[in-house]
């Protein structure tokens, strides 16, 4: 809308009205689902982030002490977090376009814009949407599943020291109960001591890395679901985005029909009164 165009507008309608007929453009759906994304990749991002850092202290002060043996997993630590820079660059630019999208097809902006009219390459660049989105939301299915099982790691490692610590607890020796971390791949076999047990156990359990790294993987896991209900959320909404565009055209197509029939109807009307003019 141009300037003059919308300063007739606000003329016409009075300034409140026109803030109103504004608002009413504004594809709300759209907005929460893009703020819901937003804070679930953020979550997800910045906590996993820190998170990770948290863990490779944790393995290099306790379970690897020899440089060599957890290099591959330091390098695999930090793709992950050039990964997670990767995700929230993309994630950002990804909902600005589903917003803009989002925009596009609003009802309100069609009424709004009363020359609005849907093309073949506008209902195309929905219909990928609705592809992409519906991509991307099983991709992030697999990360949420992905996020927790750090999430189950640590909480086993605490539920471990709560139990040693714990007065109900009738053990014999404190001492034999252990946790090896190289069983679940995270350092090689050979890495030394791989294992914690009894009260040095219990003291990495109680440092502050570990009580982060845990809470960080818990919110991290968090962000990843309610990234996956935004999604879930933006298909629901570039599908019926999808379907609105497409019954625009055919409701275009049916207008332009009906006019160029009324035309015809108009010149044949036009024409017979010409000839009866002329015999009279």
């Amino acid at each position: 809308m141009g300037f003059g165009t919308l300063r007739r507008v606000v003329g016409q309608m009075g300034c409140f009205e026109c803030c109103i007929k504004c608002l009413g453009g504004v594809p709300y759906a759209s907005l929460v689902a893009i703020i819901l994304c937003f804070c679930g990749v953020a979550l997800f991002c910045g906590c996993g982030h820190v998170a990770l850092t948290g863990t490779l202290t944790i393995l290099e002060n306790h379970f690897s002490t020899i440089t060599t043996d957890h290099a591959t997993l330091t390098d695999i630590v930090q793709l992950m977090q050039y990964v997670i820079y990767g995700i929230a660059s993309f994630f950002f630019l990804y909902g600005i376009i589903l917003l803009a999208e989002g925009f596009y097809t609003s009802s309100a902006v069609k009424e709004l814009h009363s020359d609005f009219k849907t093309t073949v390459c506008g209902r195309c660049i929905s219909g990928m949407f609705v592809f992409l989105t519906y991509i991307l939301g099983i991709a992030w299915l697999g990360v949420f599943g992905f996020s927790a099982v750090p999430v189950f790691l640590f909480y086993n490692m605490r539920s471990t020291c709560a139990a040693m610590s714990s007065p109900l607890t009738n053990l014999t020796s404190v001492d034999s109960i252990c946790v090896d971390v190289r069983q679940y791949g995270l350092i090689p076999w050979k890495a030394t001591p791989g294992r914690a047990c009894g009260s040095t156990l219990s003291d990495i359990c109680n440092t502050s890395e570990f009580y982060l790294s845990y809470h960080l993987f818990i919110v991290a896991c968090a962000g990843a679901g309610a990234t996956v209900i935004a999604l879930i959320h933006y298909l629901m909404i570039l599908s019926a985005n999808w379907a609105y565009l497409k019954d625009a055209s055919h409701s275009l197509v049916y207008q332009d029909i009906r006019l160029k029939e009324e035309r015809e109807l108009q010149d044949i009307q036009s024409r017979s009164k010409e000839c009866l003019n002329s015999y009279s």
